[in-house]
This record gives structure tokens, C-alpha cells and sequence, in this order.
């Protein structure tokens, strides 16, 4: 009896669609010169000025990262995406998540037990979701053979 692997591409769609989200939110923000997401308060120049980069930057540089989680998302479970050198992908998935784990854990930790943020219960269950879909997404890549997004 042969093992076969069955490669799952709905989490990496799913990621995307949320990446891409985030990336629609953090825009809107950025045409704002608003802080955080999803609710950001607004900033006066002189608060702007104790910041690293101006608020507008920073949101439109998160507005790119967005853009790019849903390409590498989207990357595991397309012919194109599988060109890219398997170690290539596993470092830049290794990296996506702990980027995103660790705004999803904060999400959760500040959604159930409040460590001043702001976020709300549902949003820690959405920092759940997260997590679960991005490993399953590392997971379904990790075992895929590399034929199996022809």
C-alpha cells in the first residue's frame, strides 16, 4: 500500500484572504495617519515626532506586509510558489510565524486575560484561528511533495 500525502490549500487561501484584509485595514489607517488596528486613535504632529517613523509610513509599510503574507501564502500551494527552494520557503515560513504568532499570542493574551492593548475576547479566539490556520499551512507545505501543486 502507497502513502499518499493529501495537500491541503484551503488554510494558505484562508491566510490570504486574511493577510490581505489586514493589508486593506492598515491602508485605510495609513490614509488617516492612524495608529493600530482595528481601532487606532489618531496622532497630533507632536505625538508623530516621538515616533521612529511618521504614522502614515508605518502604516503603509504594514499595508506591504500584508500584500506580502498573502504572496507567501499563496506561494505554498501554487506551481510558481513551488519553484522557490524548499529551504527558502521553510526559513520564510519559520519567520512569518513567528511574526504573526506573536501578534496573534498577544491578541489572545490580551483578548482573555488583558494586558492593557485593548483587544477583546473575539479577537483572541481570531488570534486562535490564526495560529491554527498558519500551522496548518506550514504543516500541509512541510509533507507536500514538490509535484503536487501541478
Amino acid at each position: 500500500m502507497t502513502g499518499s500525502v493529501r495537500v491541503r490549500r484551503w488554510p494558505a487561501y484562508a491566510l490570504a484572504v486574511l493577510f490581505l484584509g489586514y493589508a486593506v485595514g492598515k491602508a485605510g489607517y495609513a490614509l488617516q495617519a492612524r495608529l493600530g488596528f482595528p481601532s487606532g486613535p489618531p496622532v497630533s504632529a507632536a505625538e508623530a515626532a516621538d515616533y521612529f517613523l511618521d504614522p502614515s509610513t508605518a502604516q503603509w509599510l504594514a499595508t506591504l506586509s500584508g500584500v506580502l503574507g498573502a504572496c507567501v501564502a499563496l506561494a505554498t500551494v501554487t506551481p510558481l510558489g513551488r519553484r522557490v527552494p524548499r529551504k527558502v520557503m521553510l526559513l520564510l515560513l519559520a519567520a512569518m510565524l513567528l511574526a504573526v504568532g506573536g501578534g496573534a499570542g498577544i491578541m489572545i493574551v490580551d483578548g482573555f486575560v488583558g494586558i492593557g492593548v485593548g483587544w477583546r475576547w473575539y479577537h483572541g479566539v481570531l488570534g486562535v484561528v490564526v495560529i491554527g490556520l498558519l500551522a496548518e499551512m506550514i504543516r500541509s507545505y512541510a509533507v507536500a511533495p514538490r509535484h503536487a501543486a501541478r
